[in-house]
């Protein structure tokens, strides 16, 4: 499993020419995203719900050098037919995820995930450390 982790983590890490840099200064909350590769050198925060936008063969991937935190109570939501598998978030820090959040896409973590207490997860969760679930519904996506 390690290996396939690895192989995913550094394929996703390694993406060269996104087509968005430094998005929002990192803060997406409320906004809309359509597909393409995103590269932040920072943290990311999503304090407020997010829709990802695009047809069932569109990508979506989300390198960020820091850590990925999000607030309790957000939603993540999938539109045009966007689906949870096509989407990657490359984390080179910790994934933070408030409770009662609904996350979407595969996580790809160099540190480590928590998913606080009701949070749901629509897709995967690989880290190199560890993943930490407290109360939580994870889904494989179809």
């Amino acid at each position: 499993m390690l290996i396939i982790w690895l192989t995913a983590y550094n394929d996703a890490a390694g993406r060269a020419n996104p087509d968005f840099f430094e998005l929002y200064d990192g803060n997406i909350g409320g906004k809309t995203l359509t597909q393409g590769l995103y590269k932040w050198t920072n943290t990311v925060l999503i304090p407020a719900s997010i829709t990802i936008s695009g047809s069932a063969e569109d990508v979506w991937i989300f390198q960020i050098a820091e850590n990925l935190t999000l607030s309790s109570a957000v939603e993540i939501t999938l539109s045009g037919g966007a689906k949870a598998e096509n989407i990657f978030w490359q984390v080179a820090g910790e994934v933070t995820v408030g409770t009662t959040t609904n996350f979407e896409g595969i996580i790809l973590s160099m540190t480590g995930i928590t998913l606080n207490s009701g949070a749901t997860l629509n897709g995967r969760m690989l880290a190199q450390t560890a993943v930490i679930l407290d109360a939580n519904t994870v889904v494989q996506p179809q």
